[in-house]
């Protein structure tokens, strides 16, 4: 197996096209062809994890947040980035980072916090815009059924809980070859009318290379006419947060206790406790702030997150209970989960789970 096999798995679980725009995902570091001795999977890469990934004969490092956010304009090891950065070149390591793209994911970071939590019920908080694009393409009568078919082979027409979803209307496509025009019907140089099908289906944005090659594929014409459209449509399945509910509510105080125990934290800043009992939950791994307004929306008696700060809390405004758990801690549970996915793609090397601590925060 290659670096670029790996990748494949990852990417069949996370899509990169839905990584948020400010987020650096994807291969960092590394040739996508080298052969994969072992994976490392962390949730930072430091200098201690690719010590880590060459004690443990790994050369490819799956890593939740990118070692590498804002350009490098020097390698000279002037600092950590730099200096993680020099050690797994030297030492032919690669470097692959998930991130936002597993923070969007359906069974992505805040599925495993609503799981951890026991939550059911649940549906993404924010669900993610410009996803869901549109392909139409006009083809013969004849010929439509079989690239209809092609096209759901390669995953067009997927809807909620549907399958195999388009629209078709007959109608009369004209056209005229010139010289170099080597036409399916009709002849060069004469215009010719056919009878097509106008076949329209939707499909998520992350398939449009292989739903265009398929389409290029099994046309009979030529030179295919198509048009691609992306929808304001959300796609429920795709989007940052989520908010679920807990099966029986819980005195406050109670639930509290409950997300110490679960998520392994010893302390929670919280804003001002204006429910008696807790019983729909909003959760967003990482920095949330952003999703304040959201799970307010959603009803949500409390939001759980990180990086909150002092004006942010002011934003609860005797609606909703925001608690901060910090930000490794929401997502720490993330690198075991991508551990036991790997380990049940790949059984031919080791996929380890990295035992460094990365967490910069320290409490008294």
């Amino acid at each position: 197996m290659i670096v670029k096999d790996v990748i494949s798995l990852l990417e069949a679980l996370a899509p990169l096209a839905y990584a948020e725009d400010f987020d650096n995902v994807g291969l960092l570091v590394g040739d996508k062809n080298s052969k994969v001795s072992g994976i490392l999977v962390t949730l930072d890469t430091l200098e201690a994890v690719v010590d880590e990934a060459i004690e443990n004969n790994c050369n490819l490092i799956v890593s939740f947040h990118p070692i590498i956010f804002n350009g490098l304009k020097t390698l000279t090891g002037s600092n950590y980035v730099e200096r993680t950065v020099l050690k797994a070149i030297k030492n032919d390591i690669a470097i692959y980072a998930i991130h936002t793209a597993l923070d969007n994911a359906l069974k992505g970071v805040n599925d495993i916090i609503c799981n951890t939590l026991g939550l059911v019920n649940k549906k993404i908080l924010i669900p993610q815009k410009g996803t869901i694009k549109k392909l139409t393409t006009y083809v013969p009568i004849g010929n439509a059924n079989a690239l209809r078919a092609q096209l759901f082979k390669a995953g067009a027409g997927n809807i909620g809980n549907y399958d195999n979803c388009s629209f078709n209307t007959e109608g009369t496509g004209t056209y005229r070859g010139d010289e170099n025009s080597n036409p399916t019907l009709g002849k060069k140089g004469e215009l010719h009318e056919e009878q097509e099908m106008q076949i329209s289906v939707t499909f998520n944005k992350h398939i449009e290379s292989k739903l265009l090659n398929t389409l290029f594929e099994h046309h009979p014409y030529e030179e295919v006419a198509f048009e691609v459209a992306t929808l304001d449509n959300y796609d429920q399945n795709i989007g940052m947060g989520m908010v679920g509910e807990l099966k029986e509510p819980q005195e406050t105080n109670a639930f509290f206790e409950f997300v110490k125990e679960k998520m392994n934290v010893s302390c929670i800043r919280h804003s001002e406790i204006v429910k008696n009992s807790i019983k729909k939950v909003a959760v967003l791994g990482g920095s949330g702030s952003f999703a304040i307004s959201a799970a307010k929306r959603a009803g949500a008696d409390v939001l759980l997150t990180a990086d909150l700060k002092y004006h942010d809390f002011f934003s609860a405004e005797n609606d909703i209970i925001l608690a901060d758990i910090g930000h490794y801690e929401s997502e720490q549970f993330t690198k075991t989960f991508l551990v036991d996915y790997l380990s049940k793609k790949i059984t031919n090397f080791a996929v380890v789970l990295s035992t460094t601590t990365t967490n910069p925060v320290k409490y008294l």
